[in-house]
C-alpha cells in the first residue's frame, strides 16, 4: 500500500499524457473536487465540498441509510428515546478504535459535543464551530458508562437524529484534538473507512484504507481529493485521464460524457436551493417591493433551461420540493414578469439604483455562478437596476458573505444542500440567526411570525404537523422575499467506466467505502 499512497502523492506533479496513455495509480481513486477544503475538522466547517472528504474519515453515532435521508445505526448500535422526547440514550459499539489507536467510547462522544457546545471546555478554542446551531437544544451529554452515552435536551427536538447523521455530528479523536489543538483540522483523526495521510495545500488531500474499519475495510487502497475550482478544467482533467471521478459537472460537460461509453454519468435529486441573499437592512432591498421586483425580474426558466441546460428546476421558496412532506406545492414560483417588476421598482422609488452583487467563482452546489450572475445582471438591467458584479474565490467569498452584507453588498449568490426542512430557514432566516450571533442570516431578515413557526416546528415530532408549519413558513417567506428564489439542482457526477459501486446520495455527501476501481 505504501507504494500506492506514494504514487497518489506524486500524481499531481505528473505531466498528463494524451487520453489513451494517461493513467491514475491502480486501486487509487482520484476525485476532482470543486475547491480547496477549508479544514478537515467536522465541527469547524460548513461547506459540502469539505463534508465530502470528512464522511470518509469519520463516523457519527448514526448515518443516513444508503440512498435515503433515513437514519440508521453507525457508531451507536441502537438508541432509546424517553417518552417526553428530551432524553436520548445511545448504546455504542464496543469494537471500534480511532485511527490513532485510541479507544472510541462514551467519553469520546461527550468530548466531541462538549468541545463544540461549551464555552468553558478546555478545547473550545479549537473552533469556531459555525454549525453548533444544529445542537442548540442539547443541555447535557453524559458518559453513563464506557459504551453508553446520554443526551439530555432542553425540549423535544425533531431534527436531532438527522442532525447527528450530518457531518457536524461526526466523532473526533480526543487524543488528536489534544495533541494538535487549533491545527487538528490539518491532522484529522476519526473512526472512518479511510485514514488521513496528508494534505498538500491547493493540490490534494490523500486518505488511505483503514484496514481495521469496524464496518469492513474498503477495497480501494487510497483516495486523492484534488481541488479543481474551474468546472471546465475538471472536465478537461477527466477527459485527459487525470481524475477518475468528478462532482458537479457543468451542463455542457454532462452532455458530452453522456455520449461517451468510457464514462458513467450519475444524477440524483436532493434538497438543494440556489438563491440570492438580499440585504434587507439597508439600500434598495430594505423595501419589500424591490425584493419582490427582483423575483419577478429574473427569468428563471431561461436560467434553468438555457444556462443550466435542464439540470435544475425553478425554486418557489426556502423549502425545497424534495421535502415533499413539508412542501405541498401550494406556493408557486414567482413568474417572470418584467412589467410587474418595473411597477414595483417605480413605486419604491428605486429606478436606476446601483447594486453591489457578490458572486463566487465556484463552490458547493453553486452550479454555474458566474454565468448565472451575468444572466441575472442582464435581467435586472431590463427593469432599471444596475447590478455591479464582484467575483471571489470560494473560501474568500464565504469569508465576505457569512459575516453579513451590511456596508459591503446589496445581494449575493448562495446555495444550500440540507438534510431537513428545518436546517436552512433556522440557520439563515431567523431573527436570532444574525451573523453577529453566529448564524447565517447574512441579509438580516426578521419576521417574528416566521421565528415562532420555526421554533414550534422543531418541537413537533408529528411529521404531518411539522409539515404544515413549514408550509406556512414557505408562504410567508415567499411573500416577504428576503431572497430571490432561483433553482433547485439535480446533483450530478461522472466517473470513468473503471469505477464501480459509486452512487450519489440525496444528502449530497460522498461515501466511497464500497467503491472499486477495475
Amino acid at each position: 500500500m505504501r507504494k500506492l499512497v506514494a504514487a497518489a502523492f506524486a500524481l499531481c506533479a505528473m505531466v498528463l499524457t494524451p487520453p489513451a496513455l494517461a493513467q491514475t495509480p491502480p486501486n487509487v481513486l482520484i476525485v476532482g473536487q470543486i475547491a480547496e477544503p477549508k479544514s478537515l475538522d467536522p465541527q469547524a466547517v460548513t461547506a459540502t465540498n469539505d463534508f465530502r472528504i470528512l464522511m470518509n474519515v469519520y463516523d457519527g453515532l448514526v448515518r443516513f441509510k444508503k440512498g435515503t435521508l433515513e437514519v440508521e445505526p453507525a457508531l451507536a448500535k441502537s438508541w432509546d428515546i424517553s417518552e417526553d422526547g428530551k432524553t436520548y440514550t445511545f448504546h455504542l459499539r464496543d469494537d471500534v478504535t480511532f485511527q490513532d489507536g485510541t479507544p472510541f467510547n462514551a467519553e469520546a462522544v461527550k468530548f466531541t459535543f462538549d468541545r463544540m457546545l461549551k464555552d468553558d471546555h478546555p478545547f473550545h478554542d479549537t473552533g469556531p464551530f459555525p454549525l453548533a446551531f444544529f445542537f442548540s437544544q442539547v443541555d447535557e451529554v453524559t458518559a453513563k458508562d464506557e459504551h453508553t452515552v446520554v443526551f439530555k435536551l432542553k425540549e423535544p427536538f425533531a431534527p436531532f437524529l438527522s442532525n447527528l447523521a450530518y457531518p457536524t455530528g461526526l466523532i473526533v479523536s480526543p487524543a488528536a484534538v489534544k495533541e494538535y489543538g487549533q491545527d487538528f483540522g490539518r491532522h484529522p483523526v476519526g473512526t472512518g473507512a479511510f485514514k488521513f495521510e496528508g494534505w498538500d495545500p491547493n493540490s490534494k488531500v490523500v486518505v488511505s484504507r483503514n484496514e481495521d474499519y469496524w464496518d469492513g475495510a474498503p477495497q480501494l487502497e487510497a483516495v486523492v481529493f484534488r481541488p479543481i475550482a474551474d468546472a471546465n478544467t475538471r472536465v478537461a482533467e477527466m477527459l485527459s485521464g487525470g481524475i477518475d471521478l468528478m462532482v458537479e459537472v457543468p451542463p455542457d460537460g454532462l452532455a458530452q460524457f453522456r455520449q461517451d461509453e468510457n464514462y458513467t454519468v450519475y444524477e440524483e435529486a436532493g434538497p438543494h436551493l440556489w438563491f440570492l441573499i438580499l440585504n434587507t437592512r439597508e439600500g434598495p432591498f430594505s423595501d419589500k417591493r424591490v425584493r419582490q421586483a427582483v423575483n419577478y425580474a429574473i427569468d428563471k426558466k431561461a436560467l434553468t433551461e438555457d444556462v443550466l441546460q435542464g439540470t435544475a428546476t425553478i425554486a418557489e421558496g426556502p423549502i425545497p420540493g424534495a421535502f415533499e412532506w413539508a412542501n405541498d406545492g401550494s406556493v408557486e414560483p414567482y413568474p417572470h414578469d418584467p412589467e410587474k417588476a418595473k411597477e414595483l421598482i417605480r413605486a419604491a422609488g428605486a429606478e436606476g439604483k446601483t447594486l453591489t452583487f457578490y458572486v463566487p467563482e465556484g463552490g458547493s452546489g453553486m452550479l454555474d455562478p458566474v454565468a448565472m450572475a451575468t444572466a441575472i445582471q442582464a435581467d435586472l438591467k431590463k427593469v432599471g437596476l444596475d447590478a455591479r458584479i464582484q467575483t471571489y474565490e470560494w473560501n474568500t467569498y464565504l469569508a465576505n458573505v457569512n459575516p453579513g452584507l451590511q456596508g459591503k453588498a446589496d445581494m449575493a449568490e448562495m446555495a444550500w444542500m440540507t438534510n431537513d426542512p428545518d436546517t436552512l430557514p433556522f440557520l439563515a432566516l431567523r431573527t436570532d440567526a444574525m451573523p453577529d450571533e453566529g448564524g447565517f442570516n447574512s441579509g438580516y431578515y426578521s419576521n417574528p411570525e416566521v421565528d415562532a413557526l420555526l421554533d414550534e416546528a422543531r418541537k413537533t415530532t408529528d411529521q404531518e404537523k411539522r409539515g404544515e408549519l413549514y408550509e406556512k413558513v414557505q408562504k410567508i417567506v415567499h411573500d416577504d422575499a428576503p431572497w430571490a428564489f432561483v433553482a433547485n439542482w439535480k446533483q450530478n457526477a461522472v466517473s470513468t467506466a473503471a469505477v464501480q459501486g459509486f452512487e450519489l446520495e440525496p444528502s449530497f455527501l460522498l461515501v466511497l467505502k464500497d467503491v472499486t476501481k477495475g
